[in-house]
């Protein structure tokens, strides 16, 4: 995982694009429900999982003789089992929490308020998934002080995404709503993340 700094913040290069998966969970979460949820969360890790498949067999495959890119290819999609094991673990914890959070809220709050869903399911779903991955992938490598700044930063730069996005949230939410004719609570749910 490349870190890179942004406005003297230590974060990883994926805080451009990322977020977005948690905004895009908030909104199916918020107009499907937990369950609809729960399987787009499986079929995203095996999709991952089929792509780390895939790039692990094509760095395995023996290279054309002519080709010389191959120590390129390993270095840069040939990424360790640590960083993957944190990865994977990281984004089904913190897109488990972050539906959780995102279908109780919207039952206590009786379906209003959604940014304090949006934003507050991120801030449990983010925050585990930045303490998780970069705990597992980084710690030991670093001093705890700039693992907690490398935690923090994230974090923080999530949820200000989060809250940045909140007006768009508000405009594909209830414009699927209208669509679909649907606004699922989640009252009846299995919240068991295994269950599909």
């Amino acid at each position: 995982a490349k870190l890179v700094v942004i406005g003297g913040v230590v974060l990883p290069a994926g805080i451009v694009i990322f977020p977005i998966s948690y905004i895009l969970a908030d909104v199916l979460t918020e107009v499907w429900g937990y369950g609809a949820a729960r399987r787009v969360i499986w079929l995203g890790f095996a999709c991952n999982a089929l792509m780390v498949a895939a790039t692990w067999v094509g760095g395995a495959l023996v290279p054309a003789p002519f080709w010389k890119e191959q120590a390129a290819y390993e270095a840069i999609l040939g990424q360790t089992p640590r960083l993957l094991g944190a990865s994977f673990v990281a984004y089904l914890a913190g897109e488990f929490a972050n539906a959780f959070v995102m279908a109780k809220v919207k039952i206590w709050t009786q379906g209003r308020w959604l940014w304090i869903r949006t934003i507050g399911s991120t801030i449990v779903g983010e925050g585990l998934d930045s303490a998780i991955f970069v705990t597992l992938a980084f710690g030991g490598t670093m001093p705890g002080g700039v693992l907690a700044h490398v935690i923090a930063g994230q974090w923080g730069a999530k949820v200000l995404y989060e809250a940045a996005a909140t007006p768009l949230t508000y405009v594909v939410v209830g414009w699927l709503k209208s669509q679909e004719r649907v606004d699922t609570f989640d009252y009846q749910t299995d919240f068991n993340p295994i269950r599909l």
